[in-house]
């Protein structure tokens, strides 16, 4: 009777956490159309990206009864990990368009898989590499050409680039959302996000026009601070493999809001690489919604 209690608590938990979860990542696809509205080098978007954000959070930590709490050196190195991860990102998008950078950045199951593997010594089951390999398929379907200076296959490198970060990051951030609160998490890594590139920045300054700053609050609030807190709350119920596959529904909403908002829309190859990861997502998806055996 205790075990069918607790699975069903554990079932409950694990719906609205689902739910948190695809907001975040329709928050974080709608980001990607921000590479393409503001006119800035990546590193400056970044930066005004983690530094809004951090002051947004700052404002609903100094509010909330949990507080920002005590620094954790573990922040600070994914801190550093979410700028690479950021700048990657918004690198594929710009170099390309928005459907290749975020179809590139979906290749993180398969390195959360490795990194679960090897650092977390988890067990592969079937369907996991099953996933794995429908995400690098569809990956392997975008590559017009085997070519370095193809800008589709330089898009797709950053966006892979951004994918194993974003691995790393899902990883980390699974071990220490169980003991800190999300909006702490996600405060103290944007903080160290935006004073890793603030050297970059001022190197090389750009002045950013009042379009453009308003453009960047949205981004900093809504696509950032708001985005990322939901997405560490979720995975409190959920495995790091089952939030970071989950989140590859990323490429779908972030397509669909190109096609709709800056008129790009996907070629034939663009599409079936799309399905091939979202059959993986669809698969994940069903099998974090069920109770565990």
């Amino acid at each position: 009777m205790l075990d069918d209690r607790a699975r069903l608590h554990a079932s409950a938990g694990r719906v609205p956490s689902l739910a948190s979860l695809h907001v975040a990542v329709l928050l974080f696809g709608l980001a990607g159309l921000f590479g393409k509205w503001i006119d800035l080098p990546a590193v400056t978007i970044v930066f005004g990206r983690t530094a809004i954000a951090a002051a947004a959070l700052a404002i609903l930590l100094w509010l909330a009864p949990c507080g920002r709490g005590a620094f954790d050196w573990r922040m600070g190195v994914n801190g550093a990990v979410l700028a690479l991860h950021w700048f990657a990102f918004f690198k594929a998008i710009q170099i390309a368009n928005v459907a290749t950078g975020l179809l590139g950045h979906a290749s993180f199951p398969l390195f959360v898989l490795l990194l679960e593997l090897v650092l977390l010594r988890a067990r592969a089951r079937s369907v996991d590499w099953g996933i794995a390999a429908l995400v690098v398929a569809g990956l392997l379907v975008l590559v017009p050409e085997p070519r370095l200076d193809n800008r589709v296959v330089q898009s797709l490198a950053w966006g892979v680039l951004s994918g194993f970060s974003f691995a790393l990051l899902a990883v980390s951030n699974r071990a220490l959302a169980k003991r800190r609160a999300p909006e702490a998490i996600a405060f103290w890594q944007n903080v160290c996000a935006a004073a890793c590139l603030a050297p970059a920045v001022a190197l090389a300054p750009v002045r950013p026009d009042a379009r453009e700053l308003t453009l960047l609050l949205v981004l900093g609030v809504v696509c950032t601070a708001l985005a990322h807190t939901l997405f560490i709350r979720s995975m409190r119920a959920l495995t790091a493999h089952t939030a970071s596959v989950v989140a590859a529904l990323e490429p779908v909403y972030g397509i669909a809001l190109a096609a709709m908002l800056l008129d790009e829309v996907p070629d034939a190859r663009t599409v079936v690489g799309a399905l091939l990861i979202v059959g993986a997502v669809l698969v994940a998806s069903a099998r974090a919604a069920l109770p565990p055996p």
